[in-house]
């Protein structure tokens, strides 16, 4: 099967930005590109009732956007696109399980934006099983800053976080790029650390080393992966999504984990992969992991 990365795209400057970014990012990795909207006729779901035709020209027009814009800047680059004949997070989520990852378009800021499609960017984020990118609308007007980096959180011990850092690494690698692994802390309540945990807090000399070394830890199998990939180790102090944030104000890419579990009231992104959401300029990338 071709590895390819897939872009959702429903003709919105956002979900453009998206198929420019993914097209970009499959000819870095030497990827193909699939281009998918979704599209299902419902007479009475339009303000002025069209017929089946005109609908489905419409909705041919938008990925013959797409195509042609990435076409005149990516003329190597393999690109496949197609209309598919169901829901959007059905569509998008389908199409996220043939590929490497999926791309997104987002709009604004703030917890009352949503994303590309309404609310359904939110919705294929929390039940994908892929990498999703979350891409804003002014990220592809002038490509990526050279030299810039590649910022990643960590979170918990190595097992937990491998997915998240593997996807960094590679991303730093093809971009020639430098990965910021940053793993904030607070100061926990006493009930927060288990007595094993407090114990190696003790060995390691205090929270922060401890902190610093579970880090080191779960970067040295990467370290060891990608020897050309410099490495910035960034352990602060303070909330998870402010640290992230403020670390990857210059960013070219911001890295997320999302673990995968089904709540009391269904899938959920989780407040850090939600702050990087919203408030992130960058492209964020958030992956699943157990």
């Amino acid at each position: 099967m071709t590895r390819t990365i897939a872009v959702g795209v429903d003709g919105s400057p956002e979900s453009l930005a998206a198929a420019d970014w993914a097209a970009r990012e499959a000819t870095l990795r030497g990827l193909s590109l699939r281009i998918v909207h979704a599209w299902l006729w419902h007479a009475l779901d339009v303000p002025v009732v069209q017929d089946r035709d005109a609908q489905t020209q419409s909705a041919n027009a938008v990925v013959r956007e797409a195509e042609t814009q990435l076409a005149g800047r990516y003329p190597d680059l393999s690109v496949t696109a197609e209309v598919v004949p169901d829901t959007a997070v059905a569509a998008l989520l389908a199409a996220s399980e043939q590929a490497e990852m999926l791309v997104l378009g987002s709009r604004g800021y703030g917890a009352l934006v949503g994303f590309m499609l309404g609310s359904y960017g939110q919705q294929v984020i929390a039940a994908a099983t892929r990498p999703v990118v979350s891409v804003r609308a002014h990220a592809g007007d002038a490509g990526e800053p050279d030299g810039a980096e590649i910022v990643v959180g960590q979170q918990g011990g190595a097992e937990d976080s491998d997915a998240v850092l593997g996807f960094a690494f590679e991303a730093a690698a093809v971009r020639g790029a430098t990965v910021r692994a940053v793993r904030a802390w607070s100061l926990p309540p006493v009930f927060a650390y288990s007595p094993g945990s407090m114990h190696l807090a003790d060995e390691a000399g205090g929270l922060e080393p401890f902190e610093k070394k579970a880090l080191e830890q779960a970067l040295a199998p990467w370290r060891e992966r990608f020897p050309d990939v410099p490495v910035i180790e960034h352990v602060e102090i303070g909330s998870a999504g402010q640290v992230l944030l403020s670390a990857a104000a210059r960013a070219q890419l911001l890295v997320v984990g999302r673990r995968v579990r089904r709540s009391a009231i269904g899938m959920r992104i989780g407040s850090v992969a939600h702050a990087a959401l919203h408030h992130a300029t960058c492209p964020v990338a958030v992956v699943p992991h157990a």
